[in-house]
């Protein structure tokens, strides 16, 4: 005798039951938080993750239609523990729209729920502080900006609410923006609210590129330090155990932010994350920062990785900004430093302790009058820009595209120990000739102090600086840009001639 299946059974009641179908109400079903109209889903080559919950027993079927056709069918059960169903859909190309239908299934009745309006193409993570969190409307061009927004539509924002969690959430609390598609009044809503102007112009630029849809989540919080975003594993392997409290405008304890506006995403299926972070550090276990941003994103690439049942890349690229500048009455180098422990103290990305990843330089994007204080500088459409360029090369594979600036890959002190010569591993261009931003370690004994190395002759790819005010010393390293604010806007001195990429920060020791 040939035993029918309970699944097999659910459904053909589903087929017999037809009538009885209600909207959900009456059950617990319905699609995780972020799932709804307007959105969009990974395409190919991953799988979008859809999940749900739904009556403990019950099947769900998933289906996908574009205009009468149906595209694919899925079917999951509901999980005793969580209460909840998923399941990954068919690779898709890019494109649109579609509408998905989920049909929850019991013995007693059918319910279902559709999503309408799904576009299928890459989703970007953006995450960080204030610096992330600034709208379109205050930025330079913001009225520009805005226009524009229409000309988009392929293009679908999101933004999480500003919710504090003690433990981790399995879904968000509560959505600001739902997906939606880009209005004047979504990428301006108001001061640090939505839409994120880094978001969406990075996005901008990639659809520009790609000419498919783009989706972009927004998750940040401002004045929050790295501790606050970073799960307990990631911090306990850097040895970050005490949870201090910190005058910061924004929640510092750690993992408080991990667990209700991070923790709650790892089922979706992701392109990648864009990463704006840092000035609550430079003040705050600053130099366990060259430890907690690389752990953080081992951390976050296998959680996703795991939570979309594999089909987040492992390794998916992140792409982060370099802190800009500030003006500061502290005496001390807090935004060098993070700058430096940005890149894991290697001065560049991607590196062998940050595989995947690209970063934008922002230290000559300073901004003194910002009406929003010189941390936050408006110009946030160049910092998107430098941010797509790494994109394009290191997560879309685009070859011979220049996307980070130039920096020495060998140091010589000449012979007569009166000039020091840099060679780069690029061209350079020399917009100005600058008698401080290098400076070189002088050692007499064992008292050393960092002195100005004045700028002098260059070629295509070599520069040479004076180093004769140490002849009583030995020197025996360089620094470049190393201060808070080491220029003036766009007027830092070495940059790629071909797209005006600005030299990154960096220390290095002199062999003897």
């Amino acid at each position: 005798m040939t035993m029918v299946s309970p699944l097999w059974l659910l459904l053909l009641l589903a087929l017999l039951w037809g009538p009885c179908e209600g909207s959900g109400a009456g059950v617990n079903f319905r699609f995780a938080s972020y799932i709804g109209d307007h959105m969009v889903l990974q395409k190919e080559p991953a799988g979008a993750v859809v999940w749900g919950y739904g009556e403990v027993g019950g099947i769900v079927l998933v289906t996908l239609h574009q205009a009468q056709e149906t595209i694919m069918k899925k079917i999951a059960y509901v999980k005793e523990q969580s209460e909840t169903w998923i399941v990954v859909l068919d690779p898709m190309k890019p494109g649109g729209p579609y509408n998905m239908m989920a049909k929850h299934i019991t013995k007693k009745k059918i319910y279902n729920q559709t999503i309408y309006d799904v576009l299928f193409g890459d989703i970007w993570l953006c995450s960080g502080q204030s610096n992330m969190e600034m709208t379109v409307s205050q930025i330079f061009n913001a009225s520009e900006e805005e226009a524009k927004a229409v000309a988009y539509p392929f293009i679908r924002i999101l933004t999480v609410a500003l919710v504090e969690a003690k433990e981790e959430l399995e879904d968000l609390a509560s959505v600001d923006l739902p997906w939606s598609l880009p209005t004047p009044k979504n990428l301006g809503h108001g001061n640090f609210t939505y839409y994120s102007a880094v978001c969406w112009l990075f996005g901008r630029y990639m659809y520009d590129t790609l000419k498919y849809p783009i989706g972009l989540v927004s998750s940040s919080w401002s004045g929050t330090p790295i501790e606050a975003w970073s799960s307990w594993r990631s911090l306990q392997s850097c040895g970050v155990t005490m949870e201090e409290k910190h005058l910061y405008n924004g929640p510092t304890d750690h993992s408080i932010l991990w667990n209700s506006m991070i923790h709650p995403l790892l089922n979706m299926t992701l392109k990648g994350v864009v990463w704006y972070q840092g000035e609550s550090n430079a003040y705050y276990n600053t130099d366990l920062y060259n430890c907690t941003f690389p752990a953080l994103i081992e951390d976050w690439r296998q959680a996703f990785h795991y939570g979309s049942l594999g089909q987040t890349q492992r390794l998916f690229p992140f792409g982060f900004v370099q802190l800009s500048s500030a003006t500061s009455k502290q005496k001390d180098d807090g935004f060098p430093r993070i700058r430096w422990h940005q890149t894991a103290d290697l001065g560049y990305v991607p590196n062998v302790r940050m595989p995947n990843t690209f970063m934008a330089v922002a230290m000559d994007l300073c901004d003194r009058d910002s009406p929003f204080g010189s941390i936050h500088p408006r110009d946030k459409r160049t910092v998107a820009y430098r941010l797509h360029l790494g994109a394009r090369a290191v997560a879309y594979g685009e070859k011979m595209l220049p996307y980070q600036g130039p920096l020495p890959e060998k140091t010589e002190l000449l012979a007569d120990k009166k000039f020091l010569k840099l060679d780069y591993d690029q061209k350079i261009q020399v917009q100005k000739l600058d008698d401080k931003i290098y400076e070189i370690s002088c050692c007499i004994g064992h008292q050393c102090e960092w002195i100005p190395a004045p700028m002098g002759n260059s070629s295509s790819q070599t520069l040479a600086l004076k180093v004769d005010s140490c002849h009583h010393g030995t020197v025996t390293a360089l620094r470049y840009a190393w201060s808070t604010w080491p220029c003036e806007y766009k007027q830092c001195p070495i940059y790629n001639p071909s797209s005006t990429l600005p030299a990154p920060p960096f220390i290095t020791f002199i062999p003897s």
